[in-house]
């Protein structure tokens, strides 16, 4: 329907005849004049009941026109002339070729889906890739990202104006929430895959109020491997929002001690936590000491530069350091004991991430229920 206006729109610029497309309902679906758009034209009956594919009718030129098998279509022109006739014959070729490219795009999107869920026989995947005329061996990085639901639409739009070659890069929308991008793996620079990632947030954070985050997969060297990558890139969106939520882009290939942690059974996080920790330490460090916990790991154990960033005394610092030992029985000085914190004060933002979900999942079957 929006190609059918778009190309009606573009033929009112050079067209000084009122034209437009008609349905088997005889409803005028788009026209030159947006006035008649949703109404009936009484000729139309008519002209459907004729065995002619062309007719005359109070004033109107009418050209009957399937654009795609069992697509029935009226194609209309002010007058009756010759040339009347002659630009009925174009706009319908025009129109016919519009819907079937978008037709073809639309099948094309719809095989790309298919492969990413793993819904295609892997078989059949190079020869329907060959039929869709897209590349089967090219190397390929998906892009996963998460939008605001309202949203998604503008990102579309907006994606693909950003990345106008068709054959380079696919835009698909999986979903309300979920839109995949997959992109040429730049051989020679990988580099560039990180800077694609922050022009492609940087655009949609400018042009759209829509919350963005991405993940990316490992590059997939031929087309049957994109549904892996595209697991990798939903991996590393669910891992990174446990483990770094303040992050906007997540790689799975940067994931670290949260991917491993990420698959450790719930249970044996448990008996990790109270090996590490005396019952009810973690909790009894306030605000202002896990803090200081967080800004001495991000400087290394580096209690100089900790002490200058939080604009206090080094013996401050060393004061609310003796109290995490006090409390944890961990120094935080020593390598060991922060690495050994480090990972517990990981395993406990996973544990309190899966109860949250559990939670959530409960909520959801009540209200369903």
């Amino acid at each position: 329907m929006e190609d059918l206006k778009q190309c009606i729109r573009e033929a009112a610029g050079f067209i000084d005849r009122t034209a437009g497309i008609i349905d088997v309902d005889g409803i005028i679906l788009a026209c030159t004049d947006e006035i008649l758009e949703g109404r009936e034209d009484p000729s139309a009956r008519a002209v459907w009941m004729s065995e002619e594919e062309i007719r005359i009718v109070a004033g109107r030129t009418y050209l009957k026109f399937s654009p795609t098998e069992g697509d029935n279509l009226l194609c209309f022109i002010e007058g009756t002339d010759s040339v009347a006739r002659s630009y009925a014959e174009l706009l319908s070729l025009w129109f016919t070729a519009t819907l079937r490219q978008h037709n073809s795009e639309a099948e094309r999107e719809a095989f790309l889906k298919n492969v990413l869920l793993e819904n295609e026989l892997p078989g059949d995947i190079p020869l329907k890739a060959r039929e869709y005329k897209i590349p089967y061996s090219t190397p390929r990085i998906v892009y996963l990202i998460r939008t605001d639901q309202t949203e998604e639409i503008d990102c579309i739009e907006i994606l693909q104006n950003l990345f106008p070659d068709r054959q380079s890069y696919h835009v698909l929308a999986m979903d309300e929430e979920t839109i995949v991008m997959l992109a040429d793996a730049p051989r020679d620079n990988p580099a560039l895959t990180d800077e694609m990632a922050g022009q492609i947030l940087d655009n949609l954070n400018a042009e759209s109020m829509a919350k963005i985050r991405i993940g990316i997969g490992l590059a997939a060297n031929t087309l049957k491997d994109i549904a892996k990558s595209y697991r990798e890139a939903s991996l590393a969106l669910t891992v990174g929002s446990i483990f770094e939520s303040d992050a906007y882009v997540m790689r799975y290939d940067r994931l670290g001690l949260g991917r491993l942690i990420y698959q450790l059974p719930p249970t044996l996080c448990h008996m990790f936590l109270d090996e590490v920790f005396p019952k009810g330490a973690f909790e009894s460090l306030d605000n202002e000491t896990l803090r200081t916990i967080q800004k001495f790991f991000e400087n290394n154990l580096n209690g100089s530069e900790t002490s200058r960033q939080l604009f206090v005394h080094r013996n401050t610092l060393v004061y609310r350091l003796d109290k995490v030992q006090k409390i944890t029985g961990l120094d935080l000085r020593k390598f060991d004991d922060a690495v050994l914190f480090k990972l517990a004060s990981m395993v406990r933002k996973y544990l309190e991430r899966q109860e949250k979900d559990a939670l959530k999942a409960t909520g959801e079957r009540r209200r369903h229920g």
